[in-house]
């Protein structure tokens, strides 16, 4: 018999993941599992671009505005919820797709995660109090001084890993580094990986007319809601962090909107870094349904299912 076969689709923000994943569930007729870090989260619809309400009928999602932005949820959590999840789905039919542009969270459910602390509460906010107050410079400078190893590598303009790896430190008393192994978890599926991406200059305008979109769907007042949560490690987000500094008065709106477009792009731009280094993934276009149908049933058996 043949194993259950996880189809994961990943690729920068704007590429057409979503679109190509629906189409790619439906011809197998199988459920979809979310690996967007933010798209979890209910209150965020616009500004993460979940799936339209169309998208979500056509096909079964999961972890899709499945929390509220007050719940604590990382890495960790991710792998083991969505790997629950993933034996009862399996019971239910041979494939799942499995779609994000979280690099972390695809690592997590393809090879597993170290096995690190949980986040101690009064550590969490004292940290975030800090990220609010002092800016995420304050905690690259702890963590530079914890582990300069971790601080040479990690991105110094993502809150959530420096915030993350000072807390590791603070709380084993020992380098985040030092406690990452590296190891692969064998996983009881086949795994097979697709990346969508599109040449730069089409990729960056479909970016900007996204952004668009999201303006004319109403952002700025889903961002205005979310401005007494803006410590939260959900709101460090492209779309979010630029409203809030027009709110504060620091930029003007259309600076804002131009540093949204501008972000996104430079976002892209590191997702594509990250996923380019897995020698697993398949790349294609997101119009090429049919050629990303082909190769996943030649990773399968002929095609058997």
């Amino acid at each position: 018999m043949s194993r259950s076969q996880l189809i994961v689709i990943v690729g920068p923000t704007g590429a057409g993941k979503t679109d190509l994943s629906v189409r790619i569930a439906g011809h197998y007729g199988a459920p979809i599992l979310s690996t967007d870090s933010r798209q979890i989260y209910r209150e965020l619809p616009i500004g993460t671009a979940q799936p339209s309400s169309d998208q979500l009928h056509a096909v079964e999602h999961h972890f899709i505005a499945s929390h509220n932005i007050t719940q604590e949820f990382n890495c960790g959590a991710f792998e083991s919820s969505a790997l629950q999840l993933l034996e009862t789905l399996f019971r239910r039919g041979r494939r799942v797709v499995a779609v994000g542009g979280s690099g972390l969270y695809v690592r997590a459910l393809c090879e597993g995660m170290d096995d690190l602390p949980q986040a101690d509460g009064a550590l969490r906010r004292e940290l975030m109090r800090q990220l609010e107050t002092e800016g995420v410079e304050a905690l690259a400078e702890r963590l530079k001084r914890l582990d300069p190893v971790y601080y040479g590598e990690v991105d110094l303009r993502n809150p959530a890993r420096v915030l993350r790896a000072v807390e590791v430190c603070l709380q084993t008393g020992r380098p985040f580094s030092s406690q990452r192994t590296g190891l692969r978890k064998q996983r009881p599926f086949d795994i097979v990986k697709i990346g969508v991406t599109l040449p730069r200059e089409e990729l960056y305008a479909r970016i900007d007319r996204r952004v668009d979109a999201m303006l004319e769907a109403g952002l700025e007042e889903e961002a205005r809601r979310m401005l007494p949560y803006r410590s939260l490690n959900a709101l460090q987000t492209v779309g979010y962090r630029e409203f809030f500094d027009y709110f504060d008065g620091t930029v003007t709106r259309d600076e804002a909107i131009t540093l949204i477009k501008r972000n996104s792009r430079r976002y892209a731009k590191r997702q594509l870094t990250w996923f380019r280094r897995d020698a697993e993934i398949r790349w294609f276009s997101p119009f090429d349904t049919e050629g990303v149908i082909a190769w996943i049933d030649a990773q399968s058996g002929a095609g058997e299912y």
